[in-house]
């Protein structure tokens, strides 16, 4: 019955308590309630047992439940409907770059390492419901694949059409990617900007240095999480074309500029990941995307109904009852 109430008073229950002497009461004064006369015999007399007076309990009865409806409508009861509304306090703006040169192709990753950091950044997007991202790409040169944007159907859908090919030049631009992502958040408004830097080489292209391009995401308040993808050791990677235009595979150094990773995180205010297998770059995305929390203000509306008068009617009611049928039904009772 009081499944959906909540009670501004709840200590008025205590009340409750108060029933248990007045039943006591009850039954210890009950064969005193009506008049005695005391004869020497009854013979003479004809007994007949009344139904009124076996019914004279259900005073009492009408009297404790009006007391202990009183006290339930004395802890006010009431139902609530809370409606709630966010606002975003504090967005994050972030961009992320991904390395796309024939090296991300290597299967030290399932299917690959490109198709790998595909699944886990449209995962990661898709938890980033209060941001905008924006996406670049980098080999031997960078461009703006989608700039920052809040649709996160647009996002998702430009990582899922990524697929290597031959229109970027050759190479690993770090510098050029960090620098074009940069280009994209400078301008932006949002309190925090963030560029998360997936590679898997070294900077061997580009005409930008990537430590220029780490100054520059100093200036404009940018923090950089970057990620080195590959194995340790050895992967099997792309190491030339056949004739009928597929890649040949061979087994290749896995060769990643950490030292040079490291340092444009430390430089920026962000954080250095090294990611060797599909589970652990999914790991790392979930620990940036813990790092990097929007804050959001939550306001919440209570609508009361109260429920108190159909119990202060009822005991109200009861009340009046006990009142006419003792000086009606029962009045030679009394």
């Amino acid at each position: 019955m009081f499944a959906n109430y909540t009670f501004e008073n709840p200590g008025f229950f205590w009340l409750l308590l108060l029933l248990l002497p007045a039943i006591a009461w009850y039954f210890w004064k009950r064969k005193r309630q009506s008049a005695e006369l005391k004869i020497s015999s009854l013979k003479g007399f004809k007994v007949k047992s009344s139904l009124l007076a076996k019914l004279k309990p259900v005073l009492f009865i009408l009297r404790l439940l009006a007391l202990a409806f009183l006290i339930v409508a004395m802890a006010r009861p009431r139902t609530v409907d809370v409606t709630t509304q966010s606002s975003n306090v504090r967005g994050i703006d972030i961009v992320m770059a991904i390395d796309l040169s024939a090296s991300m192709l290597a299967r030290d990753f399932k299917p690959n390492r490109l198709e790998a950091v595909k699944e886990v950044a449209i995962e990661f997007v898709e938890n980033r419901p209060n941001d905008r991202i924006g996406l670049v790409l980098f080999a031997g040169e960078s461009f703006t694949k989608t700039p920052i944007t809040s649709d996160k159907g647009i996002v998702s859908r430009a990582l899922k059409d990524i697929e290597y090919n031959n229109v970027l030049q050759g190479g690993t631009a770090i510098g050029s990617g960090l620098a074009t992502s940069v280009n994209r958040l400078k301008d932006s408004d949002a309190k925090s900007k963030v560029i998360i830097l997936l590679t898997d080489g070294v900077n061997n292209a580009g005409f930008i240095d990537p430590k220029i391009a780490s100054e520059l995401a100093v200036e404009f308040d940018i923090k950089t999480y970057t990620i080195g993808v590959g194995s340790n050791g050895n992967a099997l990677s792309p190491v030339g074309m056949l004739p009928n235009g597929r890649f040949q595979y061979g087994m290749q150094k896995v060769e990643i500029d950490e030292a040079l990773l490291q340092q444009i995180a430390a430089d920026t205010g962000g954080k250095y990941f090294r990611a060797t297998n599909n589970e652990k770059l999914e790991e790392i995305y979930e620990e940036i995307d813990s790092l990097e929390k929007s804050e959001i203000e939550e306001f919440r509306y209570y609508n009361y109904d109260e429920k108190f008068r159909p119990f202060a009617l009822l005991a109200l009611g009861l009340l009046m009852l006990d009142i006419i049928l003792r000086y009606t039904l029962f009045r030679s009772f009394i």
